[in-house]
């Protein structure tokens, strides 16, 4: 017999940079079938469903709204603005330019939030990418001059840097590592449905709940 709770229902919305191992993360999540020869092909658009233990006695439901990367100076549609009660942001450590995209992202979603206290959170994909696609010639430059380890830990330092300015929190993930996905998403659902705080008048309650039983 099934007798765990259903908790609450939370939209997140999961955006980044095109490439940057967005649908890896979530297959990794929730199904845990993904490895360095998996192929994925661009997101369109997708939804993907967890229960997430919340540890409060009931389980909590993650509707995970998988995006189409966006490119350029490409914003996000509108509707993915509004709907989520949560987003994660996702980029790619190898990638200057994908950490880039993330401030004006949380920008977007600042001016046209409606709701301003939304939850953030940004993870860094560490293994974002199948394999190795050809360098570019601007990317070849940056190798000569900078060590590829090198240039991923500033790229790191720099977005733990903003995530601490902006007070959004960040983690270090890996696509191919399932179990570095938990804490993330465990910690996001807790602050999309946080525990209801007890009265600060227990004898308040009390008498009501004697007045209650004295009217029955």
């Amino acid at each position: 017999m099934l007798t765990t709770k259903i908790g609450k229902v939370g939209k997140v919305l999961i955006c980044g940079m095109k490439g940057v191992g967005k649908t890896a993360l979530l297959e990794q999540l929730i199904y845990g079938n993904v490895s360095v020869e998996t192929e994925f092909h661009p997101t369109i658009e997708d939804i993907y469903v967890a229960s997430v233990d919340s540890g409060r006695g009931s389980r909590e439901i993650l509707r995970l709204h998988d995006s189409a990367g966006l490119q350029g100076k490409a914003q996000l549609p509108r509707h993915y603005i509004h709907f989520p009660d949560g987003f994660a942001l996702v980029y790619d450590p190898t990638d200057p330019s994908s950490l880039d995209m993330l401030a004006d992202i949380k920008q977007d979603i600042e001016r046209n939030k409606e709701k301003k206290d939304v939850p953030i959170i940004v993870l860094a994909n560490m293994r974002s990418k199948r394999r190795e696609a050809p360098p570019s010639i601007f990317a070849a430059q940056q190798t000569n001059s900078v060590n590829p380890a090198n240039q991923m830990e500033i790229v790191l330092n720099r977005a733990i840097s903003w995530c601490s300015r902006e007070r959004i929190k960040h983690y270090t993930v890996n696509a191919m590592e399932r179990p570095s996905l938990y804490d993330p998403f465990i910690n996001l659902c807790a602050r999309l449905h946080p525990p209801q705080t007890k009265s600060t008048f227990p004898q308040l309650r009390q008498v009501m709940q004697k007045t209650q039983k004295s009217d029955v």
